[in-house]
Formats: C-alpha cells, sequence, structure tokens
C-alpha cells in the first residue's frame, strides 16, 4: 500500500493576521524536482538562517525559481525535504500547503489584482481580520512603503515601482516568517531599479523577515545578500558571503559570473606561474601542474613601456570614476581587458599584481 502524503496544519506558523513572528529558518535536504524525466534540481541543499536574506544567483533556466516555488508550496520535490524552523512542510510523507507555510511571496509581474485598489491588494492577505480592521492595517503599511497617497488607485495608474512596492507591502503585511522575491526589480528602468531595492532592502531589514530572492544581476546580489547560493544547471555550485564568492570562487564559472577576467595558461614550476605579465604564487598546485589563470581587468597596471611587457592600447572609454581599456600584448597577440586611469592610444607597457586572480586546474 503505498503512503499517504500528509497535509496537516502547521499550528505554530499561523498567517492572514498582522500581529508580529519570529523570523523562520528555512532548509533544503538533498532535494530534486524532475518534470516530464527531465531533471531541474538535482540534490539541492541548502540553508537559509532566521532574518538572512540569501540570494539564488544564476543564469536563466539554472533552477532558481523552481526552488523559490519548492518553498513557498507551489511545487513539491521529487526527492528530498523541506524544512521551515526543524518542521518538514515537503517530503516523502508530508505536504504542507502554501496557505499553511507562513510565507509570502512577490512574483516578478507583481500579480497585484487589477480590479482591486492599492489598500484592497494588500488587505487582501489579512484574511483572519474583519475588514474594517484589514484595510486600516493594509493604510498603514502603504504608508510604510510610501504610498499613503495612491492607497485608492487601481494598479494600472500606478508606475512600475508603485506596484512593486504595492506587491512588497501585501506580501510583508501578514508578517511572514519567510519572503520569497523572484526577479522583483527586473522590469524597472536602471535608475528606479536602485532606488527601489534599497526601499526594499532597508524594509526587509526593518521587518527582519528571512527574505530569498531570485536574481540573475550579480551585481543586485552582491548588494543585497548576507548569503549567495550561485546556481548552475540544477545544482548549487557555491555558497558564501558575497566577499567570499567574489575573492574565493570555487570555479572558473562562479569566478566569470562576478567579473570579466583575462585568462591565462601556464605550467607550475617551484611554486610559481610563468606568465607573459610576470610570475604568479601557485602553491597548492604541484610542480609540473597544467593551470589556467583567471587576471581581474584592474589588477593589469599600465606602465611605461620599459618598465613592463609591451602593449598597445587599441580602446581606451571613460566608463565613470575608472577607464576601460582594450590592449593588443605584443608577445601573444591576445587582447586584454584592463581597467585604470591611463588616458590615450598607442605602446604601453603592463605589469600584473596577484590581488583578484584566481588559478584553477586547466581544463
Amino acid at each position: 500500500m503505498s503512503e499517504q502524503i500528509s497535509s496537516e496544519p502547521v499550528e505554530k506558523l499561523p498567517k492572514g493576521r498582522a500581529g508580529p513572528v519570529f523570523a523562520g529558518q528555512v532548509r533544503f535536504d538533498d532535494v530534486s524536482y524532475q518534470i516530464r524525466n527531465k531533471t531541474i534540481l538535482k540534490q539541492v541543499s541548502l540553508t537559509v538562517a532566521p532574518g538572512q536574506i540569501a540570494c539564488l544567483l544564476g543564469p536563466s533556466g539554472c533552477g532558481k525559481t523552481t526552488v523559490l516555488r519548492l518553498a513557498a508550496g507551489i511545487l513539491s520535490p521529487t526527492s528530498g525535504r523541506i524544512l521551515l524552523d526543524n518542521y518538514e512542510v515537503a517530503g516523502r510523507t508530508r505536504f504542507v500547503p502554501p496557505e499553511r507555510r507562513n510565507i509570502g511571496m512577490v512574483f516578478q509581474d507583481f500579480a497585484l489584482f487589477p480590479h482591486m485598489t492599492a489598500q484592497e491588494n494588500v488587505a487582501y492577505g489579512l484574511y483572519a481580520l474583519e475588514r474594517p480592521e484589514a484595510l486600516r492595517v493594509a493604510g498603514l503599511a502603504l504608508e510604510r512603503v510610501g504610498l499613503s497617497h495612491a492607497m485608492q488607485r487601481y494598479p494600472n495608474f500606478l508606475s512600475g515601482g508603485e506596484q512593486q512596492r504595492v506587491a512588497l507591502a501585501r506580501a510583508l503585511v501578514p508578517r511572514p516568517q519567510v519572503i520569497l522575491l523572484d526577479e522583483p526589480f527586473s522590469g524597472l528602468d536602471q535608475r528606479l531599479k536602485d532606488s527601489v531595492r534599497d526601499d526594499t532592502l532597508a524594509l526587509l531589514r526593518e521587518t527582519r523577515a528571512t527574505a530569498i530572492l531570485v536574481t540573475h544581476d550579480p551585481d543586485e546580489a552582491l548588494a543585497i545578500a548576507d548569503q549567495i547560493h550561485v546556481m548552475q544547471t540544477g545544482e548549487i555550485a557555491q555558497s558564501g558571503a558575497p566577499h567570499e564568492l567574489l575573492h574565493q570562487p570555487a570555479n572558473r564559472a562562479v569566478a566569470r559570473f562576478f567579473r570579466n577576467y583575462n585568462s591565462f595558461s601556464g605550467t607550475v614550476k617551484n611554486g610559481m606561474v610563468e606568465l607573459p605579465l610576470g610570475k604568479i604564487a601557485a602553491k597548492t598546485f604541484e610542480n609540473g601542474a597544467f593551470v589556467d589563470v583567471l587576471v581581474a581587468p584592474a589588477s593589469i597596471n599600465v606602465v611605461s613601456i620599459a618598465k613592463g611587457a609591451a602593449a598597445t592600447i587599441v580602446e581606451n572609454r571613460d566608463v565613470g570614476s575608472t577607464r576601460r581599456m582594450v590592449v593588443r600584448l605584443h608577445a601573444t597577440d591576445q587582447k586584454l581587458l584592463v581597467m585604470g586611469s591611463h588616458d590615450g592610444l598607442g605602446d604601453v607597457g603592463l605589469v600584473m599584481t596577484d590581488q583578484d586572480t584566481h588559478i584553477f586546474p586547466a581544463l
């Protein structure tokens, strides 16, 4: 006889009220998800601590949104289990439906009801309150996100940034233990995106809710997250604090997701690798090992041609506080990307520092 899947309520995770709730922990234990014999997620394990803001970062199609939908209860895992505050909400014999998980969600398209005003949209999640009280609490939530002037407007009369703030207020007002955000800033122009992102981050910090945000923008992840989980083809490639992933990437794919790098190859000799721009330490590799070296554009300095490897600047553009140069290396005819302050074109010398360089076994 097949085992029955329980859908019992989670009494310690009440929803639909405006009262305070402690931030919750989210844990995935070896979670896989398949559809029509196609593997979308493969043994994903991650933990998001209470009150932490975590980002799922990766290219389109890597499984980020699937993780969010599994956490919300929109999907059920093929194998593995999902726990909220150490209570299993999805596993082999148990599945707690979305409405009993005390999780809020902000969708990529905001999913506002077009026939409801901003205030009515926010009040929608407060179904455990009497209507007048729900509207009052919704009004306070809209004031909190700077939309007291727009309470009676319908979504089609709100800007993209205003719609995003309504969606965020609606998700936060029932005081969920966890809030999930699926690329909530992707539809906004860059200037508005920065402003709305800062406001959202401030509000998440203020409410202290646990948050999981999906993005394909590494700068966004670095600006927002306490913890980043980099995903590749349905798996977690690396998890860690922003500084750790930026400066200690687990592999070349993770490194290249955060920055553009110049790529070199060489052989380790006496703990060093000799490259066209100089030598770099490779103490963790054995002598004779063939390695790939990634060098950040800002780690290459432009000097006089007599003091460095001979090269020619073929492009030089102002990109704000620095200059972006394309430089052709004479010895190999390789084109390099260099960031610095040198102005103009022509012959120069290049020297390399070991800052922001990464060495991996050659493919």
